[in-house]
């Protein structure tokens, strides 16, 4: 493992963490500082569509620029977000912190950094070993997540000496010194790619295959974007009257299963191929997905979650790897971004209806819709792309 893949794991480790803890408290910090279910989802759809913005950014002028000083730009920007989050209480002023900021209400990895270091992990390897990278990233992505999940439960435990509100603003700075942290280890990444020795270029040769993925990674982000992190702890608060320190619990477990499902989807693609992957594991996610709001105790609802957790992310890393080898190396950049900004968009509409269904009942219709997208999004990718193959997958036939 070279230095620059040490040092973007290292920053994937210390984001997810911030992500992991920022997206669980959100809800519960927003609804402390009074606003409504419908309030929480315009906030939620704010910070997704300033990512997707951000992220379109970089997929058109990436080129132009070092991708170290992108990466550093945007942890400072994280950390802005993080101080500006800690300090600010009303509405509209947090609704435009949360479009232009980088905070993330997924647990997932939906932000500016995304196309930047895929992009770099995919030249750091072969093709034989990328997969198995990209597995290792989310990995690592998953677990800090599943400990700032965790983490969430702290401002609750120390409420008894400190006010819950003063609790939960330290813990956005908390997130804001992640930020300075990753300033710190990006700026020391050698110089590469739009520095001198590949670059990055503007989608050609491979943009069919990637419009068409970006179209129908849209239709998957748009049914998760219901039940995003912040969202869906906003339904188990309101449905079952959840503690926070019992949601800390439950997304802490199924961070973790979550993440040890990507070195098994690393086992099951390299017999079975990338989308036959992607496809296999995640539809039976999406119909327990489906049942969830049907199930009559908060402990058969968590137990549905977390069986679906155990298969509802095994698409990730082989997606990422699966884009990666299926365009030009000087198209990787612009085909993360351009993937990326459709989903972002997509799953931006959506916690915005989430928040208006919760208003109405606290049902799950939300999570019913979810469930029936994401089945639809399954069967179109099998049946477009399950003839195009990765390299690695056309040399050993």
């Amino acid at each position: 493992m070279n230095e620059t893949t040490r040092r973007l794991l290292c920053v994937r480790g210390l984001r997810a963490f911030g992500d992991g803890c920022i997206s669980l408290l959100l809800p519960v910090y927003l609804i402390t500082l009074g606003f409504t279910p419908l309030m929480v989802g315009v906030i939620t759809t704010a910070t997704l569509l300033g990512s997707a913005a951000l992220v379109l950014l970089v997929g058109l002028y990436a080129s132009r620029f070092a991708p170290r000083r992108l990466l550093v730009s945007a942890a400072w920007l994280m950390t802005g977000t993080g101080v500006a989050f800690g300090l600010v209480t009303d509405f509209w002023p947090l609704v435009v912190i949360a479009a232009v900021g980088t905070l993330n209400p997924s647990g997932g990895d939906v932000s500016v950094f995304l196309p930047l270091e895929q992009a770099a992990l995919a030249r750091a390897v072969d093709d034989r070993r990328r997969t198995w990278l990209f597995a290792r990233y989310s990995l690592i992505g998953a677990l800090a997540a599943a400990g700032g999940s965790l983490a969430a439960a702290v401002p609750q435990l120390i409420a008894h000496a400190v006010e819950l509100k003063l609790a939960l603003q330290a813990m956005f700075l908390l997130y804001a010194a992640f930020g300075l942290a990753a300033v710190a280890i990006y700026g020391g990444l050698p110089a590469w790619a739009a520095e001198g020795e590949i670059g990055h270029a503007p989608l050609r040769e491979s943009r069919r295959i990637v419009f068409t993925l970006a179209a129908l990674f849209s239709l998957d982000a748009f049914g998760g974007g219901f039940i995003v992190q912040s969202m869906l702890a906003l339904w188990l608060f309101e449905r079952f009257d959840l503690s926070l320190a019992t949601a800390a619990a439950i997304f802490f477990w199924t961070g973790l299963l979550t993440a040890f499902s990507y070195l098994v989807a690393v086992r099951i693609a390299s017999r079975i191929g990338l989308v036959n992957t992607m496809v296999f594991t995640h539809l039976p996610s999406s119909i327990l997905l489906v049942l969830v709001p049907f199930m009559p105790t908060l402990e058969w609802a968590v137990a549905l979650l977390i069986v679906r957790s155990a298969l509802s992310q095994m698409d990730v890393p082989t997606r990422n790897s699966y884009v990666m080898a299926v365009v030009a190396p000087r198209e990787r950049a612009a085909a993360a971004s351009v993937t990326a900004v459709p989903r972002s968009l997509a799953a931006s509409l959506s916690p915005l209806l989430t928040g208006y269904l919760l208003s109405v009942s606290t049902f799950g219709l939300a999570l019913v819709i979810a469930g029936c997208v994401k089945i639809t999004y399954d069967l179109l990718l099998l049946a477009t792309f399950r003839a195009v193959r990765p390299p690695e997958e056309v040399e050993s036939c």
